[in-house]
């Protein structure tokens, strides 16, 4: 015979059991609390996202198309004009069409240089979000403080 009963060996099993169980819903409450930190920073990504997509990528898309636009129309005049030129005089000559190339190469370095700016003022964009976008989005860049769940 033990020194405990039948019901002594069940009250000791008891508080093992109620303790093992204590222990597993504290780890699941800290796990509950990293998910919805996960979740909040997962949403504000989403908003992120979302804005890039639909409001900043469509006007730099809008404002690379305008640009073209007028490069083009630049090009018309242009080849119009030194047509008129040819036609009515036959005075266009070899340095006069280099102007043209050389013409045609600068529009073409500035349609790229819109390009490059309209892509530099992106990170101004973000820049320009709410503080808790910010926070939010620059996790990488923060230490993680010791947590004890």
């Amino acid at each position: 015979m033990t020194g405990l009963g039948r019901g002594g060996q069940q009250i000791i099993k008891s508080k093992e059991v109620y303790a093992k169980a204590l222990e597993t819903l504290v780890e699941l409450a800290s796990f509950q609390t990293a998910f919805t930190i996960l979740d909040e920073v997962i949403r504000a990504t989403n908003r992120r996202v979302n804005a890039i997509e639909h409001v900043i990528m469509p006007r730099l898309e809008n404002t690379i198309k305008y640009i073209m636009s007028e490069l083009d129309e630049m090009d018309r005049e242009e080849f119009f004009r030194y047509d008129s030129i040819e036609a009515y005089s036959c005075l266009l000559t070899v340095p006069n069409r280099l102007k043209k190339v050389q013409g045609k190469k600068k529009r073409e370095n500035t349609a790229k240089a819109a390009v490059e700016v309209a892509q530099e003022r992106l990170p101004a964009v973000t820049s320009s979000m709410s503080e808790d976008d910010q926070a939010s989005t620059n996790l990488l860049s923060t230490k993680d403080e010791d947590v004890i769940f």
